[in-house]
């Protein structure tokens, strides 16, 4: 079976399921390294269990959870109780974002140990090649630049307008401010600053593993919203991967999010729906 553009059918498997979880894990941890290079007080850490990565950024940081748990091999109660005993040795909960094309001996264990869903996310993929180009008309006011390693300045202006951009959504605390600013001047992930009449208004990221780019971190300053800032950030990251080599992108959202719609006005698919899993530390856990 193949596309309209004769490139084989990409079907939503275990195969995709590795790849999508794998890139995410990655990023993830890669900026968990990063983390712990430059504030060694943080404690951050991660580890790899039955092929997933358990990672500690800091409690309550969005990174603190694992990936891919129950897609490269089965758990066992040996290995959550290895991965749950990081996390409470840290002080911090355990989550898992499981993939339904996990193990599904896995969810009879969550059960087991007292995990509880809390959070549902949409992981979303679509092919790409070079010279990629989105249908939607661009804005032609607007001019999307990928922010350079050496420069400073520009590394503040890409964390300040991020920072901005996501300010209406709740106060992320220092933790993710901190990781903004590393992201950017560390050169964890390429950035990119979307601009109108010279002046920033959006920002966004990507990061690259195995030839899958995942999308993240996007954002527009509120007065700067309506203007097509997303949309030329992703075609601009979209194009920046597949000059890198990448056959595949993914972004993940809130099912049915403007984020979703938007994604998949864009050519994107719906890959499968992952459902967090919380387990408290105070809980009880086999052992």
């Amino acid at each position: 079976m193949t596309t309209a553009t004769n490139h084989p059918f990409i079907f939503s498997d275990l195969a995709l399921s590795r790849r999508l979880e794998r890139t995410e894990a990655s990023a993830n941890a890669e900026f968990v390294e990063a983390r712990a290079k430059y504030f060694p007080d943080s404690g951050a850490c991660w580890m790899e269990a039955a092929g997933a990565y358990a990672m500690f950024d800091s409690v309550g940081s969005p990174l603190t959870q694992t990936f891919g748990l129950g897609v490269f091999e089965p758990v066992t109660a040996e290995t959550l109780n290895r991965i749950e005993s990081f996390f409470r040795q840290r002080g911090s909960d355990t989550f898992h974002e499981i993939s339904p094309m996990a193990d599904q001996s896995l969810l009879a264990l969550l059960n087991e140990r007292g995990y509880h869903p809390m959070e549902l996310t949409s992981v979303m993929f679509r092919p790409i090649e070079r010279g990629v180009k989105l249908a939607a008309q661009l804005n032609d006011k607007l001019t999307v630049r990928l922010i350079g390693k050496e420069s400073d300045a520009d590394h503040e202006l890409w964390a300040e307008t991020t920072l901005k951009g996501w300010s209406t959504e709740g106060d992320f605390g220092d933790s993710l401010r901190d990781l903004f600013r590393l992201t950017a001047k560390k050169g964890i992930a390429p950035t990119f600053l979307a601009e109108l009449d010279g002046q920033a208004i959006a920002a966004g990221a990507l990061s690259i593993t195995d030839g899958v780019a995942l999308l993240a971190g996007a954002s527009t300053i509120p007065e700067g919203r309506k203007q097509g800032a997303q949309l030329a950030l992703l075609d601009a990251r979209l194009r920046y991967a597949a000059e890198q080599g990448c056959d595949l992108a993914m972004m993940c959202a809130a099912p049915g999010s403007a984020s979703q719609r938007n994604a998949e006005r864009q050519g994107f698919r719906i890959a499968y729906t992952r459902i967090k899993w919380q387990l408290a530390e105070q809980s009880l856990s086999v052992e």
